[in-house]
């Protein structure tokens, strides 16, 4: 198949690394070619700690994608995640030189670019300015204002913000497994493509994505992203309740709290127990279920509380930024018995689990529907938007120099004008793709 037919989603998280290839069906559906996961070392919540041990497992994901769907991986659009996200709300504003014309993309742009100018901590770097709504000379909640007549364009803002040397340590270990990196994208966002409708978007709704290293959030109203946070537990922290708690070792941990951990424990009787082989010819262990659903109620509490201050902090109890939809959980810790129900008794608001089936293949394989592969979906999804961008782009150049050629000039340069402009964040990639050649 031609390189350009498909394209490949990279989430590289801190259990798991998984590579996945697929393409746009005619429906307009995403039909998934391959899929290779493997164990993620080196990543720690979420920021890479081992670049070598992580070249090695991006590899190792990359080459059994390939041998899955007998295709070769190229270029990766790639999450970005960790604890050193962060995000902020800014208001900005800029004094339009003639009022008598109408507000255009160029004074968008000139506003989006002034917030880049923001000075940030040391080490830190402006990853997304993400416009929510602007005023044209003090006339509030306008949503688009090109075309409108005014002399002051201001806007509020949300920025996210994260660490240049944990994003550059990402695009090497990319270089390095021999890949090139496509595009860079947050990973909160694309989990919220991949399992939440546009209805949820509009209504309202908190996405919680709890993975093995971190917990991120993303909240929608009215169809934008208010607000971001990644939270620095996950899947992992529980494990390692368990571990500590029962005194047994990690391996065994996960598998308990797969197969029999639940996170509510009125569920279990007092007389289950589940019987653990002990090691090298000791004894084994009897845990009750009991026990072990306090452990993880303990630990997921504290999660949850900590994701629902965030919730309150974007303001959710005021009127007008409730949330209707409720909440969504997503991402393999998601899939703990019991934790809808849980959610729901904390934070009072409906809960469903996403599943990232809605904009899969109807033919696709059950397991890529888990939410486990939330996050690798939504990149693919990212991916597979992005390639059909670009040969929108590359098709109007074309036809530009066909203009051009049979001389029409002026309807070319016209073309020109209209064409999409970049957005905000490709031009942040392209910035990044250009830092990482250099650093060679």
């Amino acid at each position: 198949m031609d390189q350009v037919n498909y394209s490949v989603g990279l989430d590289i998280g801190t259990t798991k690394i998984v590579a996945i290839i697929g393409k746009e069906n005619e429906y307009g559906k995403i039909e998934v070619l391959g899929i290779g996961r493997s164990k993620s070392l080196g990543v720690h919540r979420g920021v890479v700690n081992n670049i070598t041990q992580t070249i090695k497992s991006i590899q190792q994901a990359v080459e059994q994608a390939e041998a899955n769907s007998g295709l070769k991986i190229g270029s990766v659009v790639v999450g970005i995640a960790g604890q050193h996200i962060r995000s902020l709300q800014h208001s900005d504003y800029i004094t339009r030189a003639n009022s008598e014309e109408v507000i255009n993309e160029d004074d968008l742009e000139k506003l989006c670019n002034q917030v880049y100018k923001l000075v940030m901590l040391p080490g830190e770097e402006i990853i997304h300015v993400l416009p929510q709504e602007y005023k044209v000379d003090g006339q509030a909640e306008i949503k688009q204002p090109i075309g409108m007549y005014g002399g002051r364009l201001e806007a509020n803002f949300h920025v996210v913000v994260g660490q240049v040397s944990s994003i550059k340590n990402i695009g090497r270990c990319i270089k390095s497994a021999g890949l090139d990196l496509y595009n860079i994208t947050l990973e909160p966002l694309a989990s919220s493509e991949a399992v939440l409708s546009q209805e949820e978007k509009e209504a309202g709704v908190a996405l919680i994505d709890i993975g093995g290293g971190t917990t991120d959030l993303a909240i929608f109203k009215d169809g934008i992203i208010r607000h971001t946070a990644v939270i620095p537990f996950g899947g992992n922290v529980i494990t390692e309740d368990i571990k500590e708690g029962c005194s047994i070792i990690e391996k065994q941990a996960e598998l308990l709290k797969i197969k029999f951990g639940s996170a509510w424990p009125g569920e279990n009787k007092d007389n289950e127990i589940v019987s653990i082989p002990g090691l090298r010819g000791r004894e084994p262990k009897e845990i009750t279920l009991k026990n072990l659903s306090k452990i993880i109620h303990a630990r997921v509490v504290e999660i949850i509380e900590q994701v629902y201050v965030e919730i309150k902090n974007y303001g959710h109890e005021e009127q007008k930024k409730k949330l209707i939809a409720g909440i969504v959980l997503t991402g393999g810790g998601s899939q703990l018995k019991h934790l809808k129900q849980l959610v729901e008794y904390i934070t009072g608001m409906d809960t469903r689990i996403g599943y990232p089936n809605e904009h899969l293949a109807g033919d696709s394989d059950a397991e890529i529907a888990s939410p486990l592969y939330a996050t690798a979906v939504g990149l693919l999804m990212n991916a597979v938007e992005n390639k059909d961008k670009r040969r929108l782009k590359t098709l109007e150049a074309e036809k530009e120099k066909e203009m051009v050629l049979q001389g029409h000039e002026d309807t070319a340069s016209m073309t020109v004008k209209k064409r999409e402009r970049k957005s905000v964040f490709d031009r942040w990639s392209e910035k990044l793709k250009d830092f990482l050649d250099n650093a060679e």
